[in-house]
């Protein structure tokens, strides 16, 4: 069984209905993040299927969506209101 993995999910949505459906979509792996750069703590099926509902929205000739995965020995660093990424116990998405 693999585990769950943070990935940081980013996008630059041109058209603002496109934009409004990916931010739903996205906040809803999401635990934490800011503005067009969320944090997700995502098993390789939810990693899929969150790239799959963006792509489904997004038009690929003016959008841009990216994940990276996070190195888990990778320290973080914070400046100002920010906090480290936490994966919750448990995640409501509803």
């Amino acid at each position: 069984m693999f585990g769950k993995g943070l990935y940081i999910a980013v996008y630059d949505i041109c058209q603002q209905s496109r934009l409004r459906k990916v931010r739903r979509v996205v906040k809803k792996f999401a635990t934490g993040g800011q503005k067009s750069a969320y944090e997700c703590f995502l098993v390789p099926g939810e990693r899929d299927n969150l790239f799959e509902q963006v792509s489904a929205i997004m038009d690929e000739s003016e959008d841009r969506f990216a994940m990276f995965r996070v190195e888990e020995r990778a320290a973080s660093l914070q400046r100002g209101i920010a906090s480290a990424p936490a994966d919750p116990e448990f995640h409501y998405a509803g």
